[in-house]
């Protein structure tokens, strides 16, 4: 058995047991590194992925996701799921504001976080602002498979429009 002594150590161990399926093994060794180095904001990150994706436990995930921007604002890896969790809980305003942040930090892709705000804005039925955001995810995105699945996203806000337009005719029409 190896012994891990430094946090980093520690946290790859858990990481490590996690990418092996051994949820409940990496939730031990997160909860006692927690205990042991509270600010270690990595650790949150790794909880909160754990009880967004494997728990289904969306208040745990958001609360470890959102300690994980307080105590390390600049950790790039965080604000694609926070935000995806957000916008999966209809939380607009929390959603648009740790966008905002995300936007601001080096090393976040910005594509993604368009991709979100769009995401978030074809749920409310902003055909608009979904498009407008699908259309910057576009703009700032490199790959390949990214792009197919915006463009995809674009054709479906935009089918979605037309439809719309067509059942205010005819609803209107009927009158």
């Amino acid at each position: 058995m190896e012994t891990y002594y430094t946090t980093e150590e520690k946290f790859l161990q858990a990481v490590d047991e996690l990418s092996f399926g051994e949820t409940p093994k990496a939730l031990q060794l997160l909860n006692a590194l927690l205990e042991a180095e509270p600010a270690y904001a990595r650790t949150y990150y790794q909880l909160g992925v754990i009880y967004y994706y494997h728990l289904m436990d969306y208040k745990a995930a958001g609360y470890y996701l959102g300690k994980c921007t307080e105590l390390e604002p600049l950790f790039p890896t965080v604000y694609a799921d926070y935000i995806k969790l957000l916008v999966f809980l209809d939380m607009e305003k929390k959603a648009k504001s740790v966008a905002e942040a995300a936007l601001h930090v080096p090393g976040v892709c910005s594509g993604v976080v368009y991709q979100l705000l769009g995401l978030l804005h074809e749920k409310k039925h902003d055909w608009n602002n979904a498009l407008m955001y699908y259309q910057k995810s576009l703009l700032n995105s490199t790959d390949n498979l990214e792009v197919d699945k915006i463009n995809t996203d674009i054709s479906r806000v935009k089918l979605k429009m037309e439809r719309n337009k067509l059942y205010k005719y005819h609803f209107n029409g009927g009158e």
